[in-house]
This record gives C-alpha cells, structure tokens and sequence, in this order.
C-alpha cells in the first residue's frame, strides 16, 4: 500500500439520509482498501447517530489516510427527517450547508490527515452544487447515484414527459410512452412519487428533474447496480452519460474484499443509524428453512395505524412465520396496547417477532427467510437479490415506485401491491409468495443472486468497473492548493 502522503485524496460527500450515508460508507471502505485517503463528509445529525449506533470509528481506524468530517444539515436535531418531511433536507442542505461546503473546501478544512488538498469529489448525485465549486477550483467531481438506473433514467426524463403531456397524470393505468426502453410495461402509477403532482412547478418535482439533469455535466456516474440487471436500461443513460461505473451490488463487493484481505481490524459492520436488535437472529435460528416472511419499510416510511393494522392482519391470517423490523418512527399515531385486537397478540405470539431494527443483510441471508415484505428502496432490493428473496413490494416514496415494477413485471422477482394496503391481498400476497408459487419466485430469485456474485467476483462487470474507477482516481491529476 502506498505512502499515505502520496495517495490520492477523495472527498466522499452522500445527502444526510441513511440509505444514502450507507452506501456511501460502503464506496469509502472500499476506496480506503485500495489505498486511497479518505475523508467522509457527514453531517452532524447522522453522525452523532453512527456513533451511537455502530463501531464506525473502530472499523475504520485500520485506515491512516482516512477521517470524517462534519458539516451541518441545516435541520434541527428534533426534526423527524421521514415521511415527506424528509424533503426538507433539500431546502435545508442548500440554505445552510452549501454556503458551509464551499467555506470548507475553499479554505483547506477538509485536507486529508496530512494537510493534502482534494484531487477529487464523489458526491451524491442528488447534489449538484459541488459540480460548480469543483469547476472553480478544478477537482474533478464524480457523481454517485444512490437509486436503480431505471428510476434514474425515469427522473432524467421527467421534461420529456412534461413536453408529450404525460405529466401531470390523467390515467394512473395507461402505459408511459416517453421513456425509451420503458414503453410496454411502466405505467403512470410505477412513476416515482414525485411525479403524482397535479401542479408542474412542484418544488419536489422540480427539484429531481434539475438535479438529475445535471450528472452528464460531472467527471463521471456511479451508479450500485450490475449489469446483467440493469443492462438494457444502462445503454440509454449512456448516451446521456457516457462515463458510468456500475459497482454494484456495493455490499456485496465489499464483503468479498474484506474476506480476501482479513484482517482482526477489518469487518464489515452496521452502517445504521437505528439501534439494532440482534435477538431476532436466535428467533430466526429457531424457525424451519425458508419459513419467514421479513417485513420492513426502511428507513423513511411512514404509515398511519390503520394501514398498520392492514398489514398486521394481513400477515397474522396468512398463517405464515414473520419478523417484522417497526421502527420507533413508523407510525405516525402511537398505538396503544389497548387498541390491538387479542386475535392479533395472539396469532404475533404463535407465529410472529417484532423488534425495532434488525441486522437486515444478515436478516435477509439468514436459511429460515424465504420472502420480504419491503417497500422497495435501493438498498433493500439490492440485498434481497443478492440474498436470492423474493419480495412482495409496498412502495412509498421517491424511485421505490419504479424498484418494485421492475421487480414484479421485469425480474420476475416478486409482487407489487403498490397502492393498495388491504388485509385480504396482503394475506394473499403472502400466500401466494410462500406457498402456492413459491417455487417459481424462488428459481427466479437464484438466478439473478447468481448473477449479482458473478458481477462482485474476480473478472465480473462491477469487479472490473470499480477496479478502473480506482485507477481513474489514481490518474487524475492533482488539485491546486486552495
């Protein structure tokens, strides 16, 4: 490994939102293995929760060249930062932390550990503000997209869709026309929430189609997706993007890194900024193989009690084995202990375990799950179909609208049940998934796991992408002092 003096110097900045804080941390571990330095940028909030949390800072003390650095988000610490006033962040992040990133980065408070200046930004895609400041001071900046491609290239042309009138949405069920590669199969209702606005000056919706607008103007994209998933997909972004790194599933090529380079210092451990429950893997350890349906809606759902309760009998009368992961925040009314129906503490007390946050990779890879009730974020997609779960969908905000068409009618791996939180289908649904076409779901599910190890292994698309990305990194020249 090279001098830390010598290596090159990546600011790694993610949008303060735990999904995209996690896979972020996976590229930085990743980076600091190849022997780059590394400075993360997180902001404060998340921060001091990662520190609760997780052994963050022992997992990377391992690395000489690599430090955080904290910045804030410009919300105060009792914001919910879920549900839609998750949205917040955006009008926050420009507010406060924009004028707060500049002074930073101009000024040489975030220098490596050895006092070295930025030779290149990874920030999120989201983001475009760093574009311009690295112009001004020429770092090459990378765009990292933290969604699935085809969500990406959905938001790309969220004006294409405003030019043809598809937007705003007249027939939730009619077939979209204007995204290439899309057109026999994405209806307006597998748009992304955003999209599911009456009014075209829409702050939200505005803001993801001028953000998204702005990738082909950075050094590079990278995008947590492989190829033989997202291939036909990637071939139109290309031509608005043509330098793209696909490195994904990014958990996954972290995990074999870190088994060919052990060490007692590098593991690979929670990047949660929620408490974790492990008891659910004793639970687990005692249930029949691929009994156990998991049930999480992430890390920014928010539902009301009754569609709680919706899902609650759904599952209880499906007489199937579930653990389900209720974070604190989840329903927006707090629910009594008065208010559930015995038949539900009774059918949970048989048959269910209910914790806060699980330790879901392991969840997920664990012999006695054999379905996941998800709400089809990136992450959670990525991990079922590397753990080779099928999955029922239940999405809820931003691209899970477009994951979960793509799981259901593309990979054939699962069901969608968007728009609809009704006990019977859910008791069907489940159903349907473990008992009565469970065979098809789970073949279907093996394959693409195949496909996902074969891309993160020696000679695979995103083995081979992430190892030229270094060595791009490696051959960008170095920044001025500033």
């Amino acid at each position: 490994m090279e001098e830390v003096s010598k290596a090159p110097h990546v600011l790694i900045f993610p949008l303060p939102a735990q999904g995209h804080v996690n896979t972020m941390l996976n590229l930085a571990h990743l980076l600091s293995l190849a022997g780059l330095n590394i400075t993360f940028l997180n902001s404060d909030y998340n921060h001091n929760r990662l520190l609760l949390y997780t052994n963050i800072l022992a997992r990377f003390a391992c690395f000489p060249g690599f430090q955080f650095k904290t910045i804030s988000d410009g919300l105060p610490n009792d914001h919910p930062r879920a549900g839609d006033r998750v949205m917040d962040l955006f009008g926050a992040v420009d507010l406060v932390t924009k004028p707060l990133f500049r002074e930073m980065l101009y000024s040489g408070q975030l220098n490596s550990v050895t006092g070295q200046s930025v030779s290149c930004i990874i920030v999120d895609g989201i983001l475009s503000f760093p574009i311009d400041m690295g112009n001004e001071v020429g770092i090459p900046v990378i765009h990292f997209r933290t969604i699935s491609s085809c969500c990406f290239w959905v938001y790309f042309l969220i004006q294409d869709m405003i030019e043809a009138g598809e937007l705003p949405i007249k027939d939730m069920d009619r077939l979209v026309t204007s995204v290439p590669g899309m057109e026999t199969f994405l209806r307006y209702r597998d748009l992304p929430s955003f999209c599911r606005v009456n009014n075209l000056v829409d702050p939200n919706l505005q803001l993801v189609k001028n953000e998204t607008r702005q990738s082909p103007r950075a050094h590079a994209l990278i995008l947590n997706t492989f190829e033989d998933l997202e291939g036909p997909i990637l071939s139109h972004i290309r031509t608005k993007c043509p330098k793209i790194y696909t490195i994904g599933p990014l958990h996954e090529i972290l995990k074999l890194r870190l088994e060919s380079k052990t060490t007692s210092l590098q593991s690979q451990s929670s990047n949660s900024l929620f408490e974790v429950d492990r008891s659910c893997m004793k639970w687990l350890d005692a249930q029949p193989l691929k009994s156990v349906i998991y049930v999480s809606f992430g890390s920014i759902t928010v539902m009301t009690v009754d569609e709680l309760m919706e899902f609650w009998y759904g599952l209880v009368n499906s007489k199937q084995c579930f653990l389900w992961a209720i974070r604190p925040d989840l329903v927006a009314q707090k629910v009594g202990e008065g208010q559930i129906p015995k038949e539900l503490v009774e059918g949970t007390k048989d048959r269910g375990y209910m914790v806060g946050w699980v330790p879901q990779e392991e969840v997920l890879a664990h012999q006695a799950v054999g379905g996941f009730l998800t709400h089809s974020g990136w992450n959670s997609t990525l991990e079922s179909i590397v753990a080779g779960v099928p999955m029922i969908c239940w999405p809820y905000f931003a691209d899970q609208q477009v994951n979960s068409r793509f799981v259901s009618e593309v990979w054939k791996l699962g069901l969608d049940m968007k728009d609809v939180c009704d006990r019977i289908v859910i008791e069907k649904m489940v159903s349907d998934l473990m008992v009565e076409r469970k065979e098809e779901f789970m073949k279907s599910a093996a394959e693409k796991a195949r496909l996902a190890r074969e891309s993160v292994s020696e000679g695979g698309s995103s083995y081979c992408n992430l190892d030229q990305l270094i060595k791009d990194i490696r051959s960008m020249s170095m920044a001025p002092i500033i």
